[in-house]
């Protein structure tokens, strides 16, 4: 602490990020990200842009993102917002959308950035528990609110929710903003970006950082209704007006043409999920449905953080969440098919 610090940097309890350690031959399973690397032509198009033109600020409005991203979803580009990685256009959506005069509304496991823009926006809430299964009932959200956000799937959980279940509550909060955060809807999801043109009151999120391979260049983006995008678009450039860099545009855009490429390696992870679920089910473990890259799991008879301490000396790690209802849970991202493996193994041994 400090004497220099304002009252509001006092009272911050700031995110903590998934571990990213400097340790040769990991396997890293912690962070959810792609174990697969990007499309050749997003590569290619970036290392066209390392050039001259470096020394130029980007285009300030993501004109040819916004396009590459509206001609994918089929909406057109006023209903887009680009940002940098989705925790970036969240942070927009908390202050623009989100700060009403009533308390937001979340689940009580859900992504743990919610509560910190909420305290750094001053932003009242209240969370919602999850049944004993981890999953979102709409009933409970039938009351009053600011708003209702949720991760869909659900982070650290994996589950899905259906799209008649988000309309079901789009309809019970018609004068309130729902947002949706599908930052793992391509493994295995039906996006709720099918519902914008008829929600006025929808808000869609998504990132390029899971699905297409692109944490490294921090791309996010939004999918909702022109009112609803403005908004963001007034925030952001009261904020920061060129949020995109060159490289990450022309990066990102690329990641739009190669459906391919795309949907090859979404399928490959579904493919190791469904095999490392069957695996850890012979073990014993309760594995919740999960549509996401990323598996949540406990054991009946070892303790979880024991499990991932005895991995991590194996040198794999996963992700253990030391909070109320699911500290004997483990979060794993799902790797490649040879990752999968020495997982398996590896608690195959520690098992028993």
């Amino acid at each position: 602490m400090s004497q220099y610090w304002s009252q509001l940097v006092h009272s911050l309890t700031p995110y903590v990020p998934g571990e990213q350690p400097k340790v040769d031959n990991l396997i890293k399973l912690n962070t959810n990200e792609n174990p697969y690397p990007p499309s050749p032509m997003v590569l290619a198009a970036i290392n066209e842009q390392t050039n001259e033109k470096l020394r130029l600020y980007p285009d300030p409005n993501s004109d040819l993102l916004k396009q590459a991203i509206a001609d994918y979803h089929g909406m057109q580009t006023d209903q887009v917002f680009v940002g940098n990685g989705s925790d970036e256009v969240l942070a927009h959506c908390f202050q623009g959308l989100l700060k009403q005069d009533a308390p937001l509304l979340y689940p009580d496991i859900t992504y743990s950035f919610y509560p910190v823009y909420c305290g750094l926006y001053d932003i009242d809430y209240e969370t919602i528990p999850l049944n004993d299964d981890f999953e979102i009932i709409a009933e409970d959200y039938q009351r009053d609110c600011g708003g209702i956000i949720f991760p869909n799937p659900n982070a650290p959980t994996g589950r899905l929710l259906p799209l008649d279940v988000i309309k079901q509550l789009l309809e019970m909060h018609p004068n309130r903003v729902v947002v949706v955060d599908e930052a793992y809807i391509d493994f295995g999801g039906e996006s709720a970006i099918a519902l914008v043109n008829e929600h006025p009151n929808l808000l869609v999120i998504q990132t390029l950082s899971k699905s297409r391979s692109l944490a490294g260049i921090r791309v996010g983006f939004a999918i909702g209704q022109a009112h609803l995008i403005e908004a963001l678009e007034r925030v952001k450039n009261s904020f920061n007006s060129y949020p995109i860099d060159r490289l990450a545009l022309y990066g990102a855009s690329a990641s739009f043409a190669d459906e391919e490429y795309f949907q090859d390696a979404c399928q490959k992870i579904i493919s190791t999920r469904e095999t490392l679920v069957s695996a850890m089910s012979e073990m014993g473990f309760k594995v919740i449905p999960s549509a996401a890259n990323f598996i949540f799991a406990s054991h009946p008879n070892k303790d979880a953080e024991e499990i991932a301490l005895a991995l991590r000396e194996r040198k794999i790690i996963v992700r253990y969440f030391n909070k109320p209802r699911i500290d004997q849970y483990l979060r794993i991202t799902i790797g490649t098919d040879a990752e999968n493996d020495a997982l398996i193994a590896a608690l195959k041994e520690i098992i028993g």
